[in-house]
């Protein structure tokens, strides 16, 4: 993939805010559409897997793509540290816990990337075992594939002076203080550390579903790219109602 460095985290040019939100309301539409179909016909499960760095946008994008969708199909799993439970097993096992049933979209906010992510930026693990779970992953996402999941997955892509400047506001707005987290100071002054892990990332564990990237340094185009995509995966799949 090209390096993430020389993509634009801006929207592309010939779109405007606008356009783009009155965009997201029709897709939004064909989206719930959608979702009948998928859910009634039950021959496929929607995985759809959100990476980015601190701010990047991963809950604000759940909150305005998806709020469309009939929660009996649709669940959301965030991935944090692990737990001590968790700990003592593989690092896939919370991931199958969490895996869709057919007709079920399942939202990963993070996901079984941060199990590479943060030991290559903390040195956690060495390189044979990074390339390792690079395997490991690329093996089960192309099980799932052949057992019926789509897999979508969003790299939301942002600039450090974007990230800087959403952190403030977690300082200052009393609506996003309960987001702040000292942590995530410390995390960004990693920043080229995390762009080299991505693009590990986004270049391993690529091969059969390749990584889509979302400039997001503007949240209407990042919204609106996001629920485009979903929906034009969803109606190539031709879905009919049962009869």
């Amino acid at each position: 993939m090209k390096n993430i460095n020389n993509i634009s985290t801006n929207a592309a040019d010939g779109i405007n805010k606008l356009s783009a939100n009155k965009q997201l309301k029709k897709l939004q539409m064909q989206l719930f559409e959608l979702q009948n179909f998928f859910y009634a016909e039950s021959k496929h499960a929607l995985l759809i897997i959100l990476q980015g760095m601190d701010t990047s946008g991963k809950d604000g994008t759940i909150r305005h793509v998806f709020s469309c969708i009939n929660p009996q199909g649709c669940k959301v799993k965030s991935f944090k540290s692990p737990t001590p439970e968790e700990k003592l097993h593989d690092f896939l096992w919370r991931i199958y816990a969490n895996l869709p049933e057919k007709r079920m979209i399942q939202i990963f906010n993070r996901s079984h990337y941060e199990d590479i992510l943060f030991p290559v930026v903390h040195g956690v693990l060495h390189n044979k075992e990074i390339q390792e779970r690079h395997d490991m992953i690329n093996k089960f996402e192309e099980h799932l594939q052949k057992s019926g999941t789509i897999i979508l997955k969003f790299f939301l892509h942002i600039s450090k002076e974007e990230q800087h400047k959403r952190l403030e506001k977690r300082l200052t707005n009393p609506k996003k203080k309960w987001k702040y987290n000292a942590d995530d100071k410390k995390e960004a002054k990693k920043w080229n550390d995390y762009m080299d892990a991505y693009q590990n990332v986004l270049d391993g564990c690529g091969k059969h579903n390749p990584w889509i990237v979302v400039a997001a340094d503007e949240k209407w185009y990042r919204n609106y790219l996001v629920a485009n995509t979903i929906v034009e995966t969803l109606e190539n799949l031709k879905m009919k109602y049962p009869k």
